[in-house]
Parts: C-alpha cells; structure tokens; sequence
C-alpha cells in the first residue's frame, strides 16, 4: 500500500441552480487558491461543452487565471478534447501558458467530445468534426509542435507554436478505457485513468496494461499513472451523504438530459424519489464516489490506490455548496498532506 499519496484536484467548475457561470469561476479560482495552501501537487479544469451545471467550457482561458491567483501549485487541463481543435493551436497555447508560468504547465489530453454528438458538430462548424481516428497522430504531432522537434518530413516542420521556453508542458493522455491506456504506453506518456467515470471495475486491468506495454520515450523514462476519484468528504458520514445528494440526482438529469438548470440542493435532492430503474442506472453506469467522514475517505483512498499500485490521486468534488466542497478538500487534506 502507497504509504503517502501525491493529490491532484480535478476541478468541473461546477454551477448550482440559481448561482451563475461567473460564480463558478470564481469559485474554481478560490479553490486553487486554498488548496495550494493545502498541499495538492496539482490543480487540472476541465472542459465541458452545452452543459448547465459545468462552467468549464475553455481550460486554457481559466488555467490563465488560475495561475495568476496562485504561486507553485501545477496547472493544467484534465483535458482537453483534442479532435475538437488544430494540435497547432493547442500547442500555442500551452506554450504561451507555460511562458507565463515556467515549469507549472501540465497538458491533459482526452479523445472524448466534452458534450453531445450535436455540440461536438457545432465545435467544427461550418468544416466537418476531425476524424477521431487521427487523434494519435493528432498527440504526435502537439507533442512535436511544444517541443519544436517534429521530424523534418513531416509538413510542418518549420514552424514554431511560439518563442522558445524553457521547460515543455507536461503531456498526459486521459481516459477511461483501453485504447487510451495503449496509446499512453505506445507513446511513452504518464496516463490518467478515470475511475470515476465509468468503467472502474476494470480500471486497475486497464492501467495494468498501459505499465506493460509502456515504451520509454523523451517525455518519460518509467509508466506512470494516475487515478481520478469523486470524493465527497464531510466531518460525518451524514453529513457527506447530504451533501452527495446533489451528485446523485444530477447523474440522472444528465443521463436524461435534463440537466438545464445547474445543480440542485440537497433540500431538493432528497425530495427526489429513485425509481427502480434510476437505482439500476446509478449501480451498472459504472460512475462510482467516495463518500463519508475523513477515516472513511482515507480508508477507501488508500483501498484504492493499493488497488491501481499507485501513489498518484486525482480528487473531483461536486456539490451545491462551495464550503462544503471547499471543506471536503481541507478534509482530505488534514489525512494525505502535512
């Protein structure tokens, strides 16, 4: 069992119903800003498109921000959806953040659309959405454009994503499945496995297959791995479970697409009657949360770690009440980073 854990917040930017987008970015702000004073290593956005209750639409613009706000802390996207964009103009703007924040830049990569199969074709529009099968050749070439070592065959050789820097951002290949766990290991890149997304009782075959299939590259000389929870932390299980409340309703209101309001109370959460088959969905859908008091959480943290053979944690908290969220994160805190 990893005797100390390295955490990393995966924020969503979460916006509650009756709150605003700029409320959640603020609040995203404060909470890098708390939790560089915690300890976590690093502070990832995330990008989601046309949904209510996320406000994290362009990680780059809050990674900006972010940045700004804080000193140390690791930044970066957890991730972004390459297919939507040209691996040029990513790689210029991770060099000009990494310009502004030497050495604290990271780069998350993820293949999934961040939306509907509707937005991701207004994401391209009026040109056709890329091919998703180019999304290797898409990491190969951003990798080349941030380091300015594309092969002189290839097309684009000569140009360069911005003045030079001196350190590169760090690439990291996200999923929850097989094909981005062998791409990661093909090449040569640290991998995050999203075991909150779905998928998880696989999850620990599947980050053992990216450690087997891991080829040495410039980026990266041994896999490495790392694992992104849900957590909701309070100072007892009650508390927590209220509070996960929010959480639950709001993976069905996504499911059904009815999420156009943000996310609700728990007061109105617990109003909400399950039927049978929302039970059924909330327990086959794959999306799991750690949820209790402190010896609880750090109970299954470490369970979890032990299981994936890794010391690295990715921690996402959404709930409707941003002290909550903020004091989950203290909670956590207090247990992994003294």
């Amino acid at each position: 069992m990893p005797k100390d854990l390295t955490l990393t917040v995966v924020e969503q930017s979460p916006v509650r119903k009756g709150g605003t987008g700029a409320d959640a970015l603020r609040e995203s702000i404060e909470l890098a800003v708390a939790c560089e004073s915690m300890g976590y290593e690093r502070f990832w956005v995330a990008e989601h498109h046309n949904i209510a209750g996320i406000a994290s639409t362009s990680p780059e613009i809050l990674i900006g921000q972010i940045g700004a706000a804080t000193n140390s802390i690791r930044i970066g996207s957890g991730g972004v959806m390459l297919p939507h964009y040209s691996a040029f103009k990513v790689a210029e703007n991770f060099r000009m953040l990494e310009t502004l924040f030497p050495g604290r830049i990271d780069l998350g990569l993820g293949r999934a659309p961040g939306g509907d199969q509707r937005t991701m074709i207004a994401m391209s529009y009026p040109s056709n959405p890329i091919d998703v099968r180019a999304y290797p050749e898409q990491v190969e070439d951003l990798i080349g454009y941030l380091g300015d070592s594309l092969p002189v065959e290839h097309p684009f050789h000569t140009l360069r994503a911005g003045p030079p820097t001196e350190h590169v951002p760090q690439v990291w290949l996200l999923g929850s499945g097989v094909d981005s766990a062998r791409l990661a290991a093909a090449r040569g890149l640290p991998f995050s496995f999203a075991h909150f997304f779905g998928n998880s009782a696989q999850g620990p075959d599947i980050v053992d297959l990216y450690r087997r299939e891991f080829r040495p590259s410039a980026q990266l000389a041994e896999p490495r791995a790392h694992v992104a929870v849900q957590v909701m932390c309070a100072q007892t299980t009650e508390e927590a479970e209220w509070h996960a409340l929010s959480m639950k309703v709001g993976r069905i209101q996504m499911a059904r697409n009815q999420e156009r309001s943000g996310i609700v109370s728990p007061e109105e959460a617990s109003e909400h009657v399950f039927t049978p088959e929302e039970e059924r969905f909330l327990e086959h859908s794959g999306m799991r949360a750690t949820v209790g008091n402190p010896e609880q959480v750090a109970a299954e943290l470490y369970a979890i770690a032990e299981r994936y053979d890794t010391e690295l944690l990715g921690v996402v908290t959404i709930c409707y009440d941003f002290e909550a969220r903020l004091r989950s994160y203290e909670l956590i805190a207090q247990q992994y980073l003294h």
